[in-house]
């Protein structure tokens, strides 16, 4: 064989193993794709229901025997609920039948009707229509996750149950509304009382501590290390321990956490201001490695030039080469704002995995925030909190879809390339 076919079959085979490798870097992205669009697609399958809520017309006798003008707070509001159903459905005599017919409707009703009655004393008396929330079974039932097919003894729905909601449903007193509670109300042991709204004030509390200590903190940080510290062994080594601490664990700061803050100084458990400083440390070290990174792209002629003209080196720094590399070091500190955003194992070191029912109104308010509340509600063992869990986790990727989406926005916007 002649050295340019020699030559020639060389060409071949390195082309067929280029096109071999192109083919498998493909198939990556392809197996990749996949994987995510299943599983997008199954969460968003599972949690879009969740923002509609099966309600219940109901006509409430504001009975002036039960509701006292003086007394309004101790008045029995669960009775007057009990008898609006009663009224739908006369026949349901026993008193089995009447426990039954009560479970269509949340216990939350009474609290609902209390409201109605304290801001409006003057409804007594009279009947009003008003559309109430129904029992998680029922709003179950009603979607479809409770199968009518299966036998009576092996779903939480009985077979009168199920003629009473077709009944409500043919007299149009049953529907599918905006499930404004999903997002106005905090935790709750029922399904269909349960929010989001604790969690997401308690993550907003908690960015907003780690914010206003991870990035000044972290740009001063930079700062000092790639513009004034002498090259040492000793700045080598905390170079390295920095670049370490980015990739330890979070649940090891979780921990620390613990130890120094409730253990050592003794700041309130599952306060947002104790997570606002778990994270922060956590965070330090991508905003710091970030933001030198933002100072290395600065050009030294940027700097020769300011000292030129006769700017001190702290001027230099100060006016012009941390407005240049503050885009980058915006960008950084979004990430890091992301990622301490979706972090559970720190927060639950720390106790803010605990049932938080009220809305948190301060740092030190007891909270939880989002992703361990999906955490909290994945254990749950009704089937609406399924539902709710879904919902909450795309909650969550929206959030995190929109932390990136600005760091991106603001990179575009403001880097420059020299």
């Amino acid at each position: 064989m002649g050295a340019t076919a020699k030559v020639q079959a060389g060409l071949a085979a390195r082309y067929r193993k280029e096109r071999r490798f192109r083919l498998f870097g493909l198939a990556a992205i392809a197996a990749s794709l996949l994987f995510l669009v299943v599983l997008l697609g199954s969460i968003v399958a599972k949690g879009y229901t969740a923002f509609w809520q099966t309600q219940i017309l109901l006509d409430i006798h504001f009975d002036p025997a039960v509701l006292d003008v003086n007394n309004l707070a101790t008045a029995n509001y669960a009775a007057l609920v009990r008898e609006a159903t009663l009224r739908l459905f006369p026949q349901a005599a026993s008193r089995q039948d009447q426990r039954a017919l009560a479970k269509l409707v949340s216990t939350g009703v009474a609290y609902q009707v209390q409201e109605i009655v304290t801001s409006k004393p003057e409804l007594i008396g009279s009947i009003i229509p008003i559309w109430v929330v129904a029992d998680d079974e029922v709003d179950m039932f009603v979607k479809g996750y409770i199968p009518r097919e299966v036998p009576e003894n092996e779903r939480r729905i009985s077979d009168k149950q199920a003629a009473w909601i077709d009944q409500l449903a043919a007299a149009e007193r049953l529907r599918q509304g905006f499930n404004a509670t999903f997002f106005q109300a905090g935790d709750s042991r029922e399904p269909e009382l349960a929010g989001i709204r604790g969690a997401a004030m308690g993550s907003l509390f908690t960015l907003a501590v780690t914010l206003t200590l991870s990035f000044p903190i972290g740009v001063a940080a930079a700062v000092y290390l790639e513009e004034f510290a002498p090259k040492n062994r000793w700045t080598d080594l905390v170079e390295v321990n920095i670049n370490n601490l980015a990739a330890i664990p979070s649940i090891v700061f979780g921990l620390l956490g613990l130890a120094v803050f409730l253990d050592f100084m003794h700041l309130p458990r599952s306060a947002s201001l104790v997570g606002g400083l778990v994270l922060t440390l956590m965070t330090l070290p991508t905003v710091i490695i970030a933001s030198r990174a933002s100072l290395k792209s600065v050009p030294p002629s940027i700097r020769e030039a300011a000292l030129g003209i006769g700017a001190s080196q702290v001027q230099t720094i100060v006016h012009h080469v941390l407005p240049l590399a503050m885009p980058g070091m915006m960008t950084g500190a979004i990430i890091g704002m992301a990622r301490a955003l979706g972090e559970t194992a720190p927060l639950l070191m720390i106790g803010m995995v605990a049932f938080i029912v009220d809305i948190p109104h301060s740092f030190s308010d007891p909270a939880t925030a989002l992703p361990v509340q999906i955490y909290l509600w994945a254990d749950s063992p009704e089937r609406a909190f399924v539902e709710r869990t879904s919902a909450a986790i795309m909650v969550l990727l929206l959030l995190l879809l929109a932390m990136n989406a600005a760091a991106v926005l603001l990179r575009n916007k403001f880097e420059r390339r020299w």
